[in-house]
């Protein structure tokens, strides 16, 4: 996605739309239990969506023309379910967005913050400002439809560093609840995920950046939840092409030394080797003649890669531990069930990148590489949500009142997306249609007719 020229819905656009926000808004009249709360939503909201340069609560407030402690308030103490507000959102789109091979979103974004009283906010390092900073971090779940036509952003959770869950005080005095623990921001993702799941969304894929990719424990566990996924992982992320040896059972009784552990590789097995290396060196992607696709379009020229796909097993133990991934267990290191390993080379750039998925074997490589390159849609998400609607302009400390702002943004931007689908059934661009980059649809290009993703 080329940032510069990628722009976000004109303020026309959503100047044409207030005359349907107040039908829109009455989909999560049951969260309040009185008008004022109904009210408030639909300022903050309208806030969310007017052409203030700054989305602050006190600027919402101004615009409005009522005080701003009301919105504070509103987002910190006022009594309201904003946990029935995600649930209500997740449902509308599993009900009126369905996509039979919609694409789920995993990924995080931070927030540059003074001081340390905002809930969750330590030294780390931001993506926001490409430093190690003050910051607060979240990790969000996406949904996209698999044509791009919609994405919208389905729920997010501030994470919780170490820090902050061994400090009674500090947690007390930004409101974090009292059986909240640190958890690493895989397992953050993972219930994300299932809480969706249980309002009835439903991802034929799931993708993700080699900060989740590189976590056996998240593969292993979408493995057991039958949920397909394309992950990219990083270079020195280990497995085999050729699968080992491995042993389930003792042949016979040892009479000295320490019993073995079953099951385990045997003696002779190859051990495992990172991703780069056996790319280069192993035969079965080593011999393997690369499939150039065209990716997109840019004012560079065209976008071309090319990939190779080929059989691959992951180490499920012994893997190399990550601050994302939460560290990985320990013991022998065993392989996976067979997935696919697919490494794709930029022809422009020369940058080579990793992926891997469980994806059924006979899966199209251009199916999983449209799918491994889907990941811009989040991106735009958070460009969209940030620039557009003050998702980063929460001056609040609170740790409700910063994620009844992460729900408040997220129904905008449904608003927004729904809006965007309704002028494009009339025929109708909006500048967003025009500025952004084609479809990430990727386009065999080599002599040979698209062939499966198979060595």
């Amino acid at each position: 996605m080329d940032g510069n020229r990628d722009k976000a819905m004109d303020w026309r656009t959503i100047d044409g739309f207030r005359r349907e926000l107040g039908q829109c808004l009455r989909h999560f009249d049951p969260c309040f239990a009185r008008r004022e709360g109904r009210e408030h939503l639909r300022r903050y909201v309208g806030g969310q969506l007017s052409a203030l340069p700054r989305k602050n609560v006190e600027a919402i407030a101004d615009d409005a023309g009522v005080p701003p402690r009301t919105l504070q308030d509103f987002l910190a103490t006022h009594t309201w379910d904003h946990p029935r507000a995600t649930d209500r959102l997740q449902q509308w789109v599993a009900e009126q967005h369905h996509d039979p091979r919609a694409i789920g979103l995993i990924d995080e974004t931070s927030f540059a913050k003074r001081g340390d009283h905002t809930a969750a906010v330590q030294r780390q390092y931001c993506g926001a400002t490409g430093k190690i900073d003050n910051c607060v971090v979240s990790v969000h779940l996406g949904y996209a439809a698999f044509d791009g036509r919609f994405r919208c952003l389905l729920d997010g959770r501030l994470t919780l560093p170490q820090s902050w869950a061994d400090a009674p005080f500090r947690r007390q005095q930004a409101g974090v609840p009292d059986e909240l623990e640190h958890q690493p921001k895989w397992r953050i993702a993972l219930d994300l995920l299932r809480r969706a799941l249980g309002n009835g969304v439903r991802f034929n894929w799931l993708v993700f950046d080699e900060g989740y990719g590189c976590c056996v424990k998240l593969l292993e566990q979408l493995n057991a939840m039958g949920q397909s996924y394309v992950a990219e992982v990083p270079a020195h992320f280990h497995g085999w092409l050729l699968p080992p040896t491995v042993l389930q059972k003792q042949h016979h009784v040892r009479r000295t030394g320490r019993p073995r552990k079953y099951p385990r590789l045997a003696a002779k097995s190859l051990p495992a080797c990172h991703v780069q290396r056996l790319c280069r060196h192993s035969y079965p992607m080593r011999d393997q003649l690369w499939q150039t696709f065209h990716v997109k379009n840019t004012h560079q020229g065209p976008v071309l890669r090319r990939a190779k796909a080929a059989r691959f097993r992951y180490r499920v133990d012994g893997q190399t531990s990550s601050s994302t991934c939460g560290g990985a267990s320990g013991g022998e290191a065993l392989p996976s069930a067979p997935c696919w390993l697919i490494v794709a080379h930029n022809v422009l750039s020369d940058e080579i990148k990793y992926f891997v998925s469980n994806a059924p074997a006979g899966t199209p490589l251009e199916i999983l590489l449209h799918v491994a390159f889907s990941r811009w849609h989040i991106e735009r998400l958070f460009q969209d949500d940030k620039s557009l609607l003050g998702l980063d302009h929460f001056e609040c400390r609170k740790w409700q009142a910063v994620h009844r702002h992460f729900v408040l943004t997220a129904i905008s931007h449904l608003m927004l997306a729904r809006r965007r689908l309704k002028l494009e059934a009339r025929g109708e661009k909006t500048a967003v249609d025009a500025t952004a980059p084609p479809r990430r649809r990727c386009v065999h290009s080599g002599r040979r007719p698209p062939s499966r993703a198979s060595p």
